[in-house]
């Protein structure tokens, strides 16, 4: 009897130890089937809700809209400094104004003006040919701008049509010169770079045909 009750003890040591041992076995089943089944749901319930597998089709006239409301227009500014010199000279005397203006010129693409035949979606490509990039505001930063000179003959009244001439001038050269320091590039660049953003969101590549 006393060698009986000395091997007891640990005969039940061994069974508890393969107790837990099951019971953590049960454990990880359960979480290895958990994971698995998150996965076929996860992968497989869609494919079946959507018709079956293959890449999400995106409709063009959805993503037209999504353009569209994206922004109407990109813009870009600019802002210039130009010196405009405006003379009257008369027998009797010269009238004159020396402007310093201070201007914004504005550009942008607009997207509302995109068709739908501007727009493809191959695969996981969208396909875009922007419309031509367009200035859409020119005019002179009153704050800024301030007349340097003004010169009245001493026989002549005071002019002044003469200033608001010279303002009108300063925004028409100042348009110019903006378009030639190449804002309308600028417009366009940065309309391709808000797509480009835009549809890497979704995981899809733009390209952009040319004009």
């Amino acid at each position: 009897m006393v060698e009986a009750s000395r091997l007891t003890p640990p005969r039940n040591a061994q069974l508890n130890s393969l107790m837990k041992k099951s019971h953590i076995f049960l454990v990880m089943l359960g979480l290895v089937a958990m994971f698995l089944g998150g996965i076929w749901l996860g992968v497989v319930v869609p494919r079946f809700i959507s018709g079956g597998p293959g890449p999400r089709a995106l409709p063009s006239a959805t993503v037209l809209r999504q353009v569209q409301t994206l922004s109407q227009l990109v813009t870009v500014k600019y802002v210039m400094e130009k010196v405009v010199i405006m003379e009257d000279a008369k027998w009797f005397g010269d009238n004159r104004v020396l402007l310093v203006a201070n201007g914004i010129v504005k550009a942008g693409v607009n997207f509302d003006q995109l068709k739908p035949e501007d727009l493809q979606i191959l695969e996981k490509k969208v396909v875009i040919r922007l419309p031509n990039p367009q200035i859409t505001d020119a005019y002179l930063d009153d704050r800024q701008t301030r007349v340097v000179e003004r010169t009245t003959g001493l026989l002549r009244t005071f002019d002044k049509d003469l200033e608001q001439n010279a303002r009108q001038i300063a925004v028409d050269d100042i348009r110019r010169a903006a378009r030639t320091a190449g804002i309308l590039k600028d417009a366009e660049e940065r309309a391709q770079s808000q797509l480009k953003n835009l549809f890497s969101q979704s995981g899809l590549e733009v390209e952009f045909l040319p004009k």
